[in-house]
C-alpha cells in the first residue's frame, strides 16, 4: 500500500508538531528533576547537620532522614509526571487508597512506630539506663523506631514494643546521678535504741561510697511481731547501689553482734485455754506422778 503525498506531510506535520510541544517539556522535565535531586540531597544533608549538632538519636536521625527523603522524591517524580503532561490525579487516589489499606493492616506497627518516635524524642531513658517497664527490670542495650530490647540481670534480652513503652508507666533507675539506699535492720525488744542506732551509724561512717550530705539516717519505723524495725537511709551514686547495700548490710549485722545487740529471729507466744480438759489433764499427771 503506497502512502499519497498528503498522508505523509500530515504525518510529518504532526510529528513535528509533537516533538515542538514534548521536547520543552522532556527538556524541563529532566532538568527539574536533577533540580530536585540536588535539593532534596541538600535538605536531607542539612537535616542531618541538625541533628548531629542537637545531639539526636542515631537511630531517629537514620529514620527521620530516610523518611524525608523518600517523600520528597515522591513529591519530585509526581512533579516530573504532571511536567510531561501524565494526569497524576487518578496516581495520587492510588497511592492514597493503598497507604489507607497498608495503614489499616499494621495499626499495631504504626502504635509502634510513633511509640518509638516519642520514646527517641523525649528520651525517658537512653542506651544503657537501668529501667523497670511493663514487668521487665534489665539494662537497655538497643532503641529502635519499633522496639526496645532490655537486657535482665539474668542475661535474657526482651524486645518490648514501643507503643507499649509509649503509653504506660517506666521507672528509669539511672536517670539520676545518685540514689537513695535502704535497708532494713530489726532488733529485739528491750534493745536500747540509741546504742543500736550509734553502731549502725559508725558501720555507714566507714564507707567511702556513702555520700556525707544528705547525712545517713537510722529510723525507727514499727513495732514488729518479733522486732523494733528500724529504716537504714543513706545516699550514694547509682552505680554503687547495690554494692553498698550488699556490703553494709553484711557489716551492719557483725558490728551489732559484736555489740551484743540480738538481732531476734520471728516468734510468738502461743497461749492454750482447755477449761473443759482441764481437771482430767491434771488428773492423769497426778496418776503418773503416784506411780
Amino acid at each position: 500500500m503506497e502512502l499519497d503525498k498528503s498522508t505523509i506531510e500530515s504525518v510529518v506535520d504532526g510529528s513535528v508538531a509533537f516533538l515542538l510541544v514534548a521536547i520543552p517539556k522532556i527538556i524541563l522535565a529532566v532538568a527539574l528533576y536533577f533540580i530536585g535531586v540536588y535539593i532534596i540531597k541538600f535538605i536531607v544533608k542539612g537535616l542531618g547537620a541538625a541533628f548531629d549538632k542537637y545531639e539526636f538519636d542515631n537511630s531517629l536521625s537514620y529514620f527521620l532522614q530516610s523518611f524525608l527523603k523518600g517523600l520528597l522524591y515522591v513529591l519530585l517524580i509526581l512533579a516530573v509526571l504532571s511536567t510531561l503532561g501524565v494526569e497524576v490525579t487518578a496516581f495520587i487516589a492510588v497511592l492514597g487508597a493503598a497507604g489507607l489499606a497498608v495503614g489499616l493492616a499494621l495499626q499495631g506497627s504504626l502504635s509502634n512506630f510513633a511509640g518509638g518516635v516519642l520514646i527517641l524524642v523525649f528520651k525517658p531513658f537512653r542506651v544503657g539506663d537501668t529501667i523497670d517497664a511493663q514487668g521487665i527490670l534489665g539494662s537497655v542495650e538497643y532503641i529502635d523506631i519499633l522496639y526496645t530490647k532490655v537486657r535482665t540481670f539474668d542475661n535474657r534480652v526482651v524486645t518490648i514494643p514501643n507503643g507499649s513503652l509509649a503509653n504506660n508507666n517506666i521507672t528509669n533507675f539511672s536517670a539520676k546521678p545518685t540514689r537513695r539506699v535502704e535497708m532494713s535492720v530489726g532488733v529485739a525488744y528491750g534493745t536500747n535504741l540509741k546504742k543500736a542506732r550509734e553502731v549502725i551509724l559508725e558501720v555507714l561512717k566507714k564507707d567511702d561510697r556513702i555520700h556525707p550530705d544528705p547525712a545517713p539516717a537510722v529510723l525507727f519505723t514499727n513495732f514488729g511481731d518479733s522486732s523494733l524495725d528500724l529504716s537504714v537511709r543513706c545516699w550514694a551514686d547509682a552505680g554503687n547501689l547495690w554494692p553498698v547495700f550488699w556490703d553494709n548490710m553484711e557489716a551492719i549485722n557483725n558490728a551489732l553482734e559484736d555489740h551484743d545487740v540480738v538481732i531476734p529471729f520471728p516468734q510468738r507466744d502461743v497461749h492454750h485455754f482447755f477449761p473443759d480438759g482441764k481437771v482430767k489433764i491434771e488428773k492423769i499427771i497426778n496418776e503418773e506422778e503416784g506411780k
